[in-house]
C-alpha cells in the first residue's frame, strides 16, 4: 500500500437539526494546502443531531479520491468519542453497547469506520461556536443544507 501524502487534509465538520429530531443538515470544510472545498447536505424528514454530526465526516472522507492523511475537527464529543474510544468495544460486542443495548446509528458508524479505513485519520475535538473559523463555516454549511433540504421537500 502506498503511503499517504505528508501534507494532511484538514477537515472541519458540523451537523444539526431544528428541532431534534427534525429536519437536519451537515457541513464540512476540507483544506489541502491552498485548496478549499465546502460540502453540505441535509434531510427534510425527521433525523437527529447525532446522525447529521456523523454524516459530515463520512461525506468528507468519501469525497477524497486517494489515500490521505486527514485531521478531522468536530465539535461533537459523540462522534469523536465514538470513533476513537467506543467503536472497538461495540464491534467486539456485536454492535452492542456496554449495557448490551444495540448501538444507535449503527449504519452510520459502520460507514464511518469503512471511510476511515481508506485513510490515515486523526480526530480532534473543537469547542463549537467559539470563533474557530472553519468550525463556524461548517456550521453555516450545515444550516444551509438543512434549509435547502426543507425548501425542496
Amino acid at each position: 500500500m502506498t503511503q499517504p501524502p505528508v501534507t494532511p487534509v484538514i477537515v472541519h465538520t458540523d451537523g444539526g437539526c431544528t428541532p431534534n429530531p427534525g429536519p437536519g443538515g451537515w457541513g464540512a470544510v476540507l483544506r489541502y494546502g491552498a485548496h478549499v472545498r465546502e460540502l453540505y447536505g441535509g434531510e427534510a424528514g425527521a433525523t437527529t443531531n447525532n446522525r447529521m454530526e456523523l454524516t459530515a465526516p463520512i461525506m468528507a472522507l468519501e469525497s477524497l479520491n486517494r489515500r490521505c492523511t486527514v485531521r478531522i475537527y468536530t465539535d461533537s464529543t459523540y462522534v469523536r468519542n465514538g470513533i476513537t474510544t467506543w467503536l472497538a468495544g461495540w464491534m467486539r460486542n456485536g454492535w452492542r453497547t456496554a449495557a448490551k443495548q444495540p448501538v444507535k446509528n449503527v449504519d452510520l458508524w459502520q460507514r464511518l469506520q469503512q471511510a476511515c479505513a481508506s485513510h490515515e485519520v486523526e480526530w480532534f475535538w473543537v469547542k463549537g461556536h467559539a470563533g474557530v473559523a472553519d468550525n463556524e463555516l461548517a456550521d453555516e454549511l450545515a444550516t444551509r443544507g438543512m434549509r435547502e433540504a426543507m425548501a425542496t421537500a
